[in-house]
């Protein structure tokens, strides 16, 4: 009796470890996986004309793991007194996204009028409406007024899963985000 339980136990476990080997997804997009990752790890030692790191590194108060990069376009100083969103504020932006590789998937510009170019999210809302945990992390950085790169690694945008045609498993994300305002500051 006790050697069929060892043995179930043995093909059980050899089973396991040969269904973990074999993740489909992470096999047919390991070369975008592996671009998209390597040129994540350059943006975060790319240096500005001064010497100086472009990105600044912004890691989530609730997890340490989970970072973004991000440059501010603006100065600083300028918009230091304005409001900042709150993780669970409303806000309304204007955006462009783009892959890393700068192929744009999506734009608040494309509107055909002005007033339609600002969306609105409620930062901490992953579904819809909301935004994915990267702008969590980025926007209550940002104070109304700001202007900035985004530079999203995949657990922070849309992690394995593929988004469209274009937004593939395992896509780092670049957004270039203009605060425009905090609808709801809650």
């Amino acid at each position: 009796m006790r050697k069929i339980f060892y043995a179930i136990m043995l093909v059980a476990t050899a089973m396991g470890v040969t269904s973990c080997l074999g993740n489909g997804v992470e096999d047919e997009y390991k070369d975008w996986r592996e671009k998209n990752q390597n040129w994540f790890n350059e943006q975060q030692i790319k240096l500005d004309d001064k010497g100086k790191l472009y990105y600044t590194v912004v890691t989530a108060p609730w997890d340490p793991n989970a970072k973004v990069l991000v440059h501010w376009f603006n100065d600083r100083e300028l918009t230091k007194d304005n409001l900042a969103p709150l993780y669970s504020s409303t806000v309304d932006v204007k955006y462009k996204g783009c892959l890393y590789n700068n192929t744009p998937f999506d734009s608040s510009f494309l509107s055909t009028t002005p007033a339609d170019s600002i969306s609105r999210f409620t930062i901490g809302n992953t579904s819809k409406g909301g935004v994915i945990e990267g702008w969590g992390i980025a926007l209550p950085q940002m104070h109304v007024g700001d202007s900035c790169r985004i530079v999203i690694n995949y657990p922070q945008g849309y992690g394995a899963y593929s988004i469209n045609e274009l937004i593939k498993p395992y896509s780092v994300l670049q957004f270039d985000v203009k605060l425009v305002d905090i609808y709801k500051y809650e």
